[in-house]
């Protein structure tokens, strides 16, 4: 087989399961917990916080990359769909002027930045490094997947717009106009899930501390809060045409 079928072959089992892969790597990120805030310890309370912001920075920005990418897009691309390559149009507005995957560029993000938050920087990076791997594979079937059905238009695309780290110049704007609505329908899983692993990875510095700490109730609130809505935006789906695609 050659490397070029392997890569598609790979990528295709890959992209059906490239909601879990993280999960693989939150027994690691607990583990990192019992070390206790490391990065503060070796580099003093004010770095220490530069540090856990920064990571919060990483999560907000590759969430904020999803959203933009989403909001512009249409049914029938860049979905959650498992059981196979879908779209019935070519992306190429947008954020898919810049860079022709900004989901996986925005799910990077995320990923690398819980892991930091962890103040596991190794685990970070060695995080990175199988996204990169494990992203290469899949984008390997997208391509002989669009190629194939777009033809000369995605080479023509391809062939000026990166896969994965964006140009800083020859910005499209969308000829749509931003859905919210296709944001809260497709994304209320990720945002949640991110919240909800900060959530997690405080808790567990303030209790397994030598000394626990008083858990900040801001915390709690935004975690009651967050829990409302996503109960509302699944009640909405599933009783209401509120959220239908339009």
């Amino acid at each position: 087989m050659l490397l070029k079928d392997h890569l598609e072959r790979s990528g295709a089992i890959c992209f059906r399961w490239r909601s879990y892969l993280p999960m693989i790597f939150l027994p690691f990120m607990a583990l990192a917990l019992l070390r206790g805030e490391a990065v503060e310890f070796y580099v003093g309370d004010a770095l220490g916080d530069v540090y856990e912001w920064a990571a919060i920075l990483l999560v907000v920005a590759g969430q904020l990359i999803r959203i933009l990418t989403v909001g512009y897009v249409s049914n029938g691309t860049s979905g959650r769909n498992t059981h196979g390559q879908i779209a019935d149009e070519l992306n190429t507005l947008g954020l898919y002027s810049i860079v022709r995957n900004p989901l996986y560029l925005g799910n990077c993000l995320m990923y690398v930045g819980l892991a930091a938050y962890t103040q596991a920087p190794l685990l970070a990076l060695f995080l990175g490094l199988t996204l990169a791997l494990y992203y290469e594979r899949i984008i390997s079937a997208e391509e002989g997947f669009l190629s194939a059905k777009f033809g000369q238009a995605y080479a023509d695309w391809a062939s000026v717009t990166p896969a994965f780290f964006p140009r800083l110049s020859g910005w499209r704007a969308p000829t749509r106009h931003f859905s919210w609505r296709m944001v809260i329908r497709r994304e209320h899983p990720s945002i949640y899930g991110a919240l909800f692993i900060l959530f997690l990875i405080d808790l567990g510095f303030s209790q397994l501390a030598t000394l626990p700490e008083a858990f900040p109730t801001a915390w709690l609130w935004v975690m009651l809060v967050a829990t409302l809505a996503i109960g509302g935006v699944k009640l909405a789906k599933r009783h209401s045409t509120l959220l239908a695609p339009r």
